[in-house]
C-alpha cells in the first residue's frame, strides 16, 4: 500500500463536527480527513481542540453536530454513534494523550491489553515481534511493570498496545509531550515506518516541526475553529504557521 495517499473516498471524513463540554463549546463546526495511507497532522495551541477532536472521533466524547464517517460508514452524528470499543473493533485506534498504561501490569501484559478483541493467535504473535522489532527496549523489559518505565517508554509501549489492536487508522495525542529528546526522535522513526508498511496516521502533536516534517498535509486549529490546512510542506514555511507554531 502506498503511503503517498489517495484521491479516492477518504478513510476518514470529519463534517461539520460540534462538540463541547457542558455550556461550553470548544469545537465549533469543523471538518478534515484522512486518506488511505497518509499521516496528516492536526497542529494548534493548548486549548484549540485537538484532543476533544480525536475524543468524539473515538467515540469517547459526544457529538452536539455534524458527522464522522470511516471506511466510507457513518460512525456518529448528534444522535449517537459506535461505541468506542466497537470502533476499535473496526480498526479505529487512538494512543491517547498522557499514554494510559497500566502501571502495574507487567509490558507484555499491557501490550496483550491491545489485543484484547483478538482471536487470531497467530497474527497477535506476528504483530506481538513486530513491536518488538519497532521498539527492542520493551522485549528487553516485557517482565517489568509498565509504570517503572520511563516516559518515552511508555510512550512506546502505548503505541505498542496499540498496534496490537490491529488498527486501520491509527490516532496519536501529543506522542512526544514530556519524554526527553533522543526517545522523541526514535519514536517518530516509528511513526514514519508504520506509515512506511501502510498503516493510516492521523497525528495530534505539540511540536509543530517534526509533525509537518513527518505529515503529507496537515490542519491548523485555533480556538475550535480550522483556520488552515494545506500539504504539510507549504505549512512548514507559511508565514502565519512560522510565526505562530515554529518560533520564527
Amino acid at each position: 500500500m502506498s503511503a503517498s495517499g489517495s484521491a479516492s473516498q477518504p478513510l476518514l471524513s470529519v463534517k461539520g463536527l460540534v462538540a463541547g463540554y457542558g455550556s461550553v463549546e470548544v469545537l465549533h463546526p469543523i471538518s478534515l480527513e484522512v486518506h488511505e495511507g497518509e499521516i496528516v497532522t492536526l497542529i494548534g495551541g493548548n486549548g484549540a481542540g485537538k484532543s476533544t477532536t480525536l475524543m468524539c472521533i473515538s467515540g469517547i466524547v459526544p457529538m452536539r453536530g455534524g458527522e464522522i464517517r470511516f471506511a466510507g460508514e457513518k460512525i456518529a452524528d448528534a444522535s449517537g454513534g459506535v461505541r468506542a470499543d466497537k470502533l476499535v473493533g473496526r480498526g479505529l485506534v487512538q494512543v491517547p494523550e498522557g499514554r494510559r498504561i497500566f502501571p502495574r501490569m507487567t509490558v507484555l501484559e499491557n501490550l496483550m491489553m491491545g489485543a484484547y478483541g483478538r482471536d487470531d493467535k497467530d497474527g497477535i504473535a506476528r504483530d506481538l515481534e513486530h513491536v518488538y522489532t519497532l521498539f527492542d527496549i520493551l522485549k528487553q523489559r516485557s517482565a517489568q511493570l509498565g509504570g517503572t518505565l520511563s516516559g518515552g517508554e511508555q510512550q512506546m509501549l502505548a503505541i505498542g498496545r496499540a498496534i496490537l489492536s490491529k488498527p486501520r487508522l491509527l490516532m496519536m495525542d501529543e506522542p512526544s509531550m514530556g519524554i526527553a529528546p533522543l526517545l522523541v526522535a526514535r519514536i517518530f522513526e516509528a511513526v514514519r515506518e508504520l506509515n512506511l508498511e501502510g498503516l493510516t496516521i492521523l497525528l495530534v502533536e505539540q511540536n509543530a516541526r517534526a509533525a509537518l516534517k513527518l505529515a503529507k498535509r496537515g490542519y491548523v486549529l485555533e480556538t475550535g475553529r480550522m483556520t488552515l490546512t494545506d500539504e504539510a510542506a507549504k505549512l512548514l514555511v507559511d508565514p502565519r504557521v512560522r510565526e505562530a507554531y515554529l518560533g520564527d
